[in-house]
């Protein structure tokens, strides 16, 4: 369901300038090949080398802006395709006063275009539409072509962290991982069950559990 436009969008998205730093829809894509790039360096971003943990759908900003307070010398990126909601994730950012957090305002289908290669330290995939429709896999985002782009943006050895409460979305996923270069280190179908420690959960998540659906999770790296 498409979100509702927010009151005085204008006026919030003006606010938050500094925190949205990209904002481009997926016909950047029917440009010349040589005008696409706009790569943007982490040190360009977020002004220090501090490691960056990028988040693909990252919605009202609730995972992402915890873990940066949980963590001030990482930086965040949060990527998200609504402008509607991705405003009130830059205000939650603004409100809580982190510096280590940026977000764009696209689809995942340009970042390769946005960022230099091999320059993310961890990946995460929260509660991604499962386009439960077979007609529509190729815009879920374990979908061949987008895990290509992950294999571009990530540094050797770092991690994908993929989790849905849609079992058959899972299933495809995890499929998807091991017949396109990733290796499996993590899998689980029931992550509170295991009563993780570290676990932040997402805003969808808190009320699945509410619900007592299982949580689906994995990890998983290119190989080497």
């Amino acid at each position: 369901m498409r979100a509702r436009r927010k009151k005085h969008l204008d006026e919030r998205a003006d606010n938050i300038r500094d925190i949205i730093v990209v904002q481009k829809t997926s016909e950047h894509l029917g440009l010349p090949e040589s005008e696409r790039f706009d790569v943007k360096s982490n040190f360009q971003l977020f002004n220090n080398d501090n490691p960056v943990e990028l988040e693909i759908g990252c919605g009202k900003g609730g995972f992402i802006a915890e873990k940066a307070q949980q963590n001030p010398n990482v930086n965040y990126l949060g990527v998200e395709i609504q402008l509607n909601v991705l405003i009130t994730a830059a205000e939650k950012v603004r409100e809580k006063g982190l510096t280590n957090v940026k977000l764009f305002n696209c689809g995942a289908e340009i970042l390769n275009y946005e960022l230099e290669k091999s320059s993310i330290d961890k990946l995460y995939l929260n509660f991604s539409c499962p386009y439960p429709k077979k007609q529509y896999e190729n815009h879920r985002l374990t979908y061949w072509y987008f895990l290509d782009i992950y294999k571009y943006l990530l540094k050797v050895g770092a991690e994908i962290h993929f989790k849905t409460d849609n079992d058959d979305f899972f299933l495809f996923s995890e499929q998807s991982f091991l017949e396109n270069g990733f290796e499996i280190i993590y899998k689980t179908r029931d992550l509170h069950a295991e009563n993780p420690t570290d676990n932040v959960m997402t805003e969808y998540e808190k009320k699945f559990v509410s619900l007592g659906k299982n949580i689906n999770k994995l990890v998983a790296k290119v190989k080497l």
